[in-house]
């Protein structure tokens, strides 16, 4: 293995070690994914969570955009400095060549993560609807390319990252002290989508399922919140519903 191999496998164990801390469900999903894939999961799933979080470590909205400059820069290959040297953007940069990913859907998802430094996506349903196409739904639609270079899911990954947004509302602290938005609607906003999901379910192909698998865990979650429990799994339950629906390619 030569030097720039070794710096490169370093790098995918780097977004590994920050999805498994960061991004559990998603780690633990990708699991049930073949093993020469994995690394390109993670690298996707650690840039999703970089870029996730420049809103909340910034003080400042024009600090958080010469961040998110950065890696539209790195994507175009022009960043400042060495992006080689940044273990996620060598990383991911290597999954678009590998995998042939289309440029176009990561920077549509650094401009949703720019109006996250000046809107509240949580203020109406349909915002947050919007919201979670714009992040979820394209992190959806690029696992399962990673995993299926023919996939065409669309239909399932449009929702899906409806119904995982709009869950995530419920489980956030912040909605429940802040948004006007009724529980309800949340809940019956994201059974909708769920709903749309096994309906187009047939046209996701068995490699590129379980891009999709952390959707197992949206129903339950929905069932503690409608009574009114904590919207939260025990960790041994999310692992065996996302097992389950590994084995049963459903949920």
């Amino acid at each position: 293995m030569t030097s720039a191999d070794e710096r490169m496998r370093q790098n995918y164990a780097h977004c590994a070690s920050l999805v498994r801390e960061q991004d559990h469900d998603r780690w633990l999903a990708s699991l049930f994914a073949p093993a020469e894939r994995r690394p390109h999961l993670h690298a996707l799933y650690a840039f999703d969570r970089e870029i996730a979080l420049v809103p909340h470590r910034v003080n400042e909205a024009l600090a958080g955009e010469m961040r998110l400059q950065w890696w539209r820069d790195a994507l175009a290959g022009e960043a400042r400095g060495d992006a080689g040297a940044h273990p996620v953007a060598a990383a991911l940069l290597d999954t678009v060549a590998r995998c042939e990913l289309p440029p176009a859907p990561l920077n549509a998802l650094i401009d949703a993560r720019a109006l996250d430094l000046y809107d509240d996506p949580l203020a109406s349903l349909d915002t947050l609807e919007a919201h979670g196409r714009r992040t979820g739904s394209t992190i959806f639609d690029l696992a399962a390319r990673i995993l299926d270079r023919q996939a065409a899911v669309a239909e399932v990954a449009g929702p899906a990252g409806v119904a995982a947004a709009l869950t995530a509302a419920l489980q956030s602290a912040a909605h429940r002290q802040a948004s006007s938005i009724p529980p309800a609607d949340l809940r019956a906003g994201a059974r909708d989508a769920l709903d749309q999901v096994r309906r187009n379910w047939h046209a996701v192909s068995p490699a590129a399922r379980p891009a999709f698998l952390t959707l197992a865990l949206i129903a339950p979650l929905l069932a503690r919140s409608e009574r009114n429990k904590p919207v939260e799994l025990s960790p041994w339950r999310r692992q065996w519903l996302l097992w389950r629906a590994a084995r049963r390619g459903a949920f």
